[in-house]
């Protein structure tokens, strides 16, 4: 009998976290107490990732405390530097780099690459100086391999420049527009905490064993890998791409769906209406767009929405398949210009602030997560030596 048993783990309440509460059938989204769509288009990254560390919004003299900390926590050294480089040289993908790089991350205690005299504190007794270099770090791990990887040079951090403005800084060389600023700074927020997905239960799976943040940070990156938790938004981008050069969406939806091909970017697992996370990303977009002077893609892009709207449920009666938070992601980073391939690493970017606030909760009331597994193999077996088998 399998009836008892909860396949993935559905529906099984494991923990207590004040951090983000999902309701799914109303569409809401509550990170830190807030709704998203208060939240993600007001804050900065760090006051977000300070909230959820510190369960309240910072003021003004702690916000640029917490700016400078994060900031001087940025730089990576050479080994670091060196191995990124390789990675690019082997076109390995982003998330493996961003799996090695921060694995690698506390290789030197010199948090500032060399440059500097920040030490970012002994492993085994600093989680929460730990869970702070991740979230610095992680940008500048995707951009020194992305920059490797374009042939150019890496780009220092900078630390005058916030973490989402740096984030794009190290992309381009180029210091960005408030336009960009402001769309990225809302991508992190809408995406920084979602409940226990597989990434977030396996950074707190490693922390209850009490290893260190890092550990935990890179476990989190291998779930995040996987095309079934962080791999969607690259290709809805090719699909909205595909749909936007035939110069007709509707028809271009309505053959997709003809020819049993799926609709990237609609339904979700856990929201039985529209991902709360879309709407917020859908309004970013189209404020990114519109100062942006050219809204053709993303007119196309909310024309293919509803369409898609209707033809799914056409198609697939009796179920409400509305946009998830892929969809506007990838209209909203590649107006950006965060280029596709780093669009998961670019998910890592927001979710490590998630991540390394869940180490740390469940390091608070810790007990070590240790889930049974119902054995149905054989039983009663006899060894025979390998002459005789």
């Amino acid at each position: 009998m399998t009836d008892d048993i909860a396949r993935g783990l559905e529906g099984v309440t494991v923990a207590e976290t004040r951090l983000s509460s999902i309701d799914g059938e109303a569409g809401e989204l509550i990170v830190g107490g807030y709704p998203i769509g208060e939240l993600a288009g007001n804050a900065t990254f760090e006051e977000t990732v300070f909230l959820l560390r510190e369960d309240r919004l910072p003021d003004a003299e702690e916000l640029d405390s917490f700016r400078a900390d994060l900031a001087a926590r940025r730089g990576i050294g050479p080994e670091v530097r060196e191995t990124l480089r390789a990675a690019a040289e082997a076109d390995l993908p982003a998330m493996d780099a961003l799996r090695m790089g921060v694995a690698a991350a506390t290789l030197d205690d010199d948090a500032d690459g060399g440059d500097g005299d920040v030490d970012t504190g002994d492993r085994a007794t600093d989680p929460s100086g730990d869970a702070l270099r991740a979230v610095a770090v992680l940008p500048t791990i995707v951009a020194t391999y992305w920059r490797h990887r374009e042939g150019e040079d890496p780009v220092a951090p900078r630390e005058d420049l916030g973490h989402a403005a740096n984030y794009l800084y190290m992309l381009t060389g180029e210091e960005p527009d408030e336009a960009d600023v402001r769309g990225i700074e809302t991508y992190l927020n809408t995406v920084v905490d979602h409940g226990l997905n597989a990434s977030t239960f396996t950074a707190r799976c490693i922390a209850s064993t009490e290893s260190d943040v890092i550990s935990a940070v890179t476990g989190a990156v291998g779930a995040l890998k996987g095309p079934l938790h962080g791999g969607a938004p690259g290709p809805v981008l090719d699909m909205l791409v595909e749909i936007h050069e035939s110069g007709d969406p509707e028809a271009a939806v309505r053959d997709r769906l003809d020819a049993g091909e799926r609709l990237m970017g609609f339904g979700h697992r856990v929201y039985e209406v529209r991902d709360p996370r879309a709407a917020v990303l859908s309004e970013a977009a189209e404020s990114f767009y519109e100062a942006s002077g050219d809204t053709d893609f993303f007119e196309s892009a909310r024309e293919a929405e509803r369409v898609g709207v209707e033809a799914l449920a056409e198609h697939k009666a009796g179920h409400s398949l509305q946009t998830n938070v892929e969809f506007y992601t990838a209209v909203l980073l590649h107006g950006i210009g965060v280029p596709k391939d780093l669009f998961t690493a670019t998910f890592a970017v927001a979710r490590v602030g998630g991540w390394t606030a869940h180490c740390l909760e469940q390091l608070s009331d810790n007990r070590i997560i240790r889930p049974r597994a119902r054995y149905v193999g054989e039983t009663g077996r006899t060894w025979v030596p390998v002459s005789e088998r």
